[in-house]
């Protein structure tokens, strides 16, 4: 991203006015952060793609007029693009604006004076300046030029050259005549800075001095690809990365520079003052800290080779590659317009039957095309997005977030309706017939209801993803009705927890797999192995959260058992640098928990610690709870996951990263499709050995450059190879619950700007 800044006295005034008044009466969090970002406008990218339908027809070039008319040169024609906009890709047809163009051989374009001018078989022209430039140029097979402003022209065959000045021809060369090798031309531009016209050769660049209409090498080299006269030097690019030289002197400035996402350098140009490469692997910008922003696969681009990069008129940037362009668009927005953007595609797209799901099944991303999915987390996943709607609701007083919540939790409560077992939370229900589609089929279960099948075997990610949620509701919501329904849930919930003996028990009578707190389960792993430590914290937050909202005695009873005779403080305390591989001597369960840092344990730990330190039965257990909260934090910090460092903020530090929050929520993708992504093949980012955390570099990737991931996923992840673009993720999980918590923990301001809520 390329952040905007604006006057930033007006902007705090304005933003303390507003933000004063972000929270309705009687709402406002009692955590106090020490310090808020001011929500003001940022350049958000995303892509228009337009794909090529004619497999066989080669592109060239692309460019766009005054006018922001956008034409593409294809092989002997020019085209242009039909329809497109985000998610809905256009197409490239035939520009049949000029009748005549249709008999046209067209073999270049240019821009001059931002308007379009051709080169054919025989001459040079436009149809700008009522159509009077029509001049011939007297090369046999031209294929490329370039002119300036006052219509001189450079006119290239590959071997020989041919200058016009004032609509004649006045010099005929050759590039470097005395080494035959050299001569292949590539490329030529005029420059306004040198008053010249420079030629790439494959292995040389050149400069047309248009006065003494004579052209000198000032470099020779190998491999040579593309190049850009920038106010920094002339950059070189080969197909190993890119150099740069002195354009007076022609001496090499530094060292050549491969370490770039990609070093086949395939085009080079400079857009309002930053650097655009294309490569064979996607296209990438400089940015000002010296690293890129790298636009690769079909969240950015029809195809990954690219042939051409050039600007648009409405600063938006066009990326030509061999299976049609990428328009790569700048939007300036605040996070609350993302948020918005977000808000409209979780309900137009991603709502099956209340649960927050995702869209599958589609046509090459083609989102009107997909069906709703069900998932074993369909309970984990839409109390995380009903959190996000309680959150937005407190901030803003919204009657849509309102509704939301109710409907997200009519869907949730189900859930315990649905199935026989009583306070036994089903994963999932569905109409009945379906089952053979559904997945796990063997996990499903006919309901009493013929009309309904329900999936069992729930896991404690449901259960502390609901605890989460129904938390949250019964303190911060005013309506009564909705406090109760949570309330009366969580005790319905943790009621079945404490009647079988610390275990979610199923339809069969037998504890599911994961729904084990039973100090049997849970102080049988050894103490570096990562369940032993995760379910206790987890435990103690639902007992704390059913207490504080119930006064029941018998949730706080067990507590206090767990922790003073079963060692579950000592549990959920142990730093987290010791949470390892099992030994060898330990059980085969303890060693398959071990084998690897489990990234959904980092999501329950984060959903439990708003029980765990909300709800702390005392002070002194508040304060310890807050030294385990912030040691996970150290060890997650690498990964700068939004979420993680927004819900640090509920224990009232100023160590959380509020910087790398913001730069999750700007960084993320607005694309949430799962189109492939590679990154392995990077060379400017530093591997580093296999470990257990499963950190993969020394820095972990932006969002908008690594594969589409819910927050139990490990965000050092470089590559994605599967099912491309068939699958779209909801954003209600994803990014609206650390953006509206964020909001309601004042860390993140309203929008230093009106808008719609």
């Amino acid at each position: 991203m390329i952040d905007k800044h604006y006057n930033f006295i007006l902007l705090i005034i304005l933003g303390s006015i507003l933000f004063s008044c972000s929270h309705p009466s009687g709402t406002t969090p009692t955590n106090n952060a020490e310090s808020t970002y001011q929500d003001t406008a940022y350049l958000q990218d995303y892509s228009i793609k337009y794909y090529n339908e004619q497999e066989n027809q080669i592109l060239k070039k692309t460019l766009a007029d005054r006018n922001g008319v956008v034409q593409i040169l294809a092989e002997n024609k020019v085209l242009k693009t039909q329809a497109g906009q985000f998610l809905y890709p256009g197409k490239l047809i035939t520009d049949r604006t000029y009748r005549p163009f249709l008999d046209k051989n067209i073999k270049d374009m240019v821009l001059i004076n931002n308007q379009f001018v051709y080169l054919d078989e025989k001459v040079v022209l436009s149809n700008a300046w009522a159509g009077k430039l029509f001049v011939e140029h007297g090369l046999e097979n031209a294929q490329i030029f370039d002119g300036s402003p006052k219509n001189e022209f450079l006119v290239s065959n590959g071997q020989d050259l041919s200058f016009i000045s004032e609509n004649k021809v006045v010099w005929q060369g050759k590039l470097n005549a005395d080494k035959p090798e050299n001569n292949q031309i590539i490329q030529i531009h005029y420059s306004e800075k040198s008053e010249a016209f420079w030629v790439l050769g494959q292995k040389s660049i050149n400069k047309f001095d248009i006065g003494q209409k004579s052209i000198e090498t000032l470099f020779e080299g190998n491999q040579l690809t593309a190049f850009e006269l920038t106010s920094e030097g002339l950059l070189i690019g080969s197909k190993e990365g890119y150099l740069k030289i002195d354009p007076n002197s022609g001496t090499q400035i530094g060292d050549k520079n491969n370490s770039l996402p990609w070093p086949e350098i395939t085009c080079i140009e400079e857009i309002n003052g930053y650097l655009w490469f294309g490569s064979t692997k996607g296209a990438f910008m400089l940015k000002e800290d010296g690293k890129f922003n790298y636009y690769y696969g079909e969240r950015w681009l029809p195809s990954n080779r690219v042939i051409d990069i050039s600007r648009a008129a409405d600063n938006t940037v066009l990326i030509l590659t061999d299976k049609g362009l990428g328009k790569i668009v700048f939007e300036e927005m605040t996070l609350h317009k993302k948020a918005m953007y977000f808000e409209k595609q979780v309900r137009q797209r991603h709502i099956r039957l209340g649960f927050n799901a995702s869209l599958v099944n589609m046509e090459k991303g083609n989102v009107d095309s997909g069906r709703l999915d069900d998932s074993d987390n369909d309970g984990l996943w839409t109390a995380m997005y009903l959190a996000s709607q309680v959150f937005r609701h407190v901030v803003t007083d919204s009657p849509e977030a309102l509704q939301n919540c109710k409907e997200s939790l009519e869907a949730i409560e189900r859930l315990y309706t649905i199935n026989p077992v009583p306070g036994f939370p089903s994963r999932s229900f569905e109409r009945s017939g379906y089952i053979e589609h559904l997945h796990d089929p063997e996990r499903w279960q006919h309901a009493e209801d013929s009309a309904w099948d329900w999936k069992a075997t729930t896991s404690s990610d449901e259960a502390i993803g609901h605890m989460f949620a129904f938390g949250v509701i019964a303190e911060l919501m005013e309506e009564t009705s909705l406090k109760k329904q949570a309330i009366t849930l969580m005790d319905t919930l943790m009621s079945h927890v404490l009647e079988h003996d610390l275990y979610l028990v199923d339809y069969d009578g037998k504890p599911t797999t994961w729904g084990k707190w039973n100090p049997n389960y849970v102080n049988a792993r050894p103490k570096m192995v990562g369940d032993r430590k995760l379910n206790s914290s987890n435990i103690i937050a639902m007992l704390q959260t059913a207490y504080h909202f119930t006064d029941k005695e018998k949730y706080k009873q067990k507590a206090f058992d767990l922790m003073d005779k079963h060692g579950y403080l000592d549990n959920l305390m142990r730093p987290m640098k010791e949470i390892t591989t099992a030994p060898s001597d330990a059980d085969d369960w303890s060693k398959m928990l071990s084998e690897n840092w489990n990234h959904s344990d980092d999501e329950m730990y984060f959903l439990g610690y708003w029980g765990l330190y909300r709800y702390a039965f005392n002070d002194t257990l508040k304060q310890m709870y807050k030294e385990a909260i912030i040691d996970h934090w150290q060890a997650e910090r690498p990964e700068k996951e939004g979420a993680w460092n927004i819900m640090t903020a509920l224990i009232d530090t100023k160590n959380f990263d509020l910087e790398e929050a913001i730069w999750y929520l700007k960084e993320h993708p607005m694309d949430l499709i799962n189109w492939n992504i590679a990154n392995s093949h990077r060379k400017d980012i530093t591997f580093i050995e296999e470990n257990f955390r499963g950190q993969t570099i020394t820095e972990v990737l932006p969002p908008d450059e690594r594969p589409i991931q819910r927050h139990n996923s490990n965000m050092f992840r470089l590559d994605y190879e599967r099912n491309n673009g068939t699958t779209e993720h909801s954003a209600g999980d994803i990014w609206l619950l650390p953006y509206w918590m964020g909001r309601y923990l004042n860390v993140i301001s309203a929008p230093l700007e009106q808008s719609n809520i």
